[in-house]
């Protein structure tokens, strides 16, 4: 069994603080999420993963309307106390580009990518956290195999829930949170 890095061992018990993490090294941040306090590692996405992430951000930035800006892979800090920080494959959200961690405030829709070891939190987890945070619309993408699945959801706002908009195969043809039609099959 491999050891755990010294970094990770010298963390407090009651778990990583806001300051903590802040003061952490991108390249351990990119692989971490920090959910209630405990840190979350991710493996490395595939290349696959990559390019559809890529190509999907792509599309959406060439459709979003000012002020909305596109970004992939970002911090999303739900909550400072207890910290909870997760990292959307695409985030589509006003502010400044340059200030991190992205605020559930100013985020219009953030986007997942399924992957083998993401299903539970891509489908159950992530949407949950990110409804009662008062994100507007989720987006998740499923690699099958006949190809790319996409499923869009809207904030149910009285109810901090996701309903859901549409299944998408082939296409993702959407008029809200903007219009936008993005060809599923070149993705994959």
């Amino acid at each position: 069994m491999t050891a755990l890095p010294e970094w990770m061992m010298a963390l407090p018990e009651e778990g990583v603080t806001a300051e903590e993490y802040d003061r952490m090294p991108e390249e351990i941040c990119r692989r971490i999420e920090i959910v209630d306090g405990s840190i979350i590692v991710s493996p490395s996405a595939t290349p696959r993963h990559n390019r559809i992430a890529r190509l999907l951000a792509n599309s959406i930035e060439d459709a979003a309307p000012p002020p909305w800006q596109v970004t992939t892979d970002v911090d999303l800090r739900i909550s400072d106390i207890p910290l909870h920080n997760r990292r959307p494959d695409i985030l589509v959200f006003s502010g400044d580009p340059d200030e991190l961690p992205v605020r559930p405030h100013q985020v219009l829709l953030a986007v997942e990518i399924m992957s083998k070891g993401s299903v539970n939190a891509d489908r159950l987890d992530k949407p949950a956290e990110f409804a009662v945070a008062g994100i507007p619309h989720y987006w998740r993408v499923e690699q099958e195999s006949v190809g790319l699945i996409a499923y869009t959801y809207e904030l149910d706002t009285a109810q901090k829930i996701y309903v859901p908009l549409g299944t998408h195969r082939a296409a993702l043809k959407v008029e809200a949170p903007f219009p936008v039609t993005v060809d599923l099959d070149a993705l994959g």
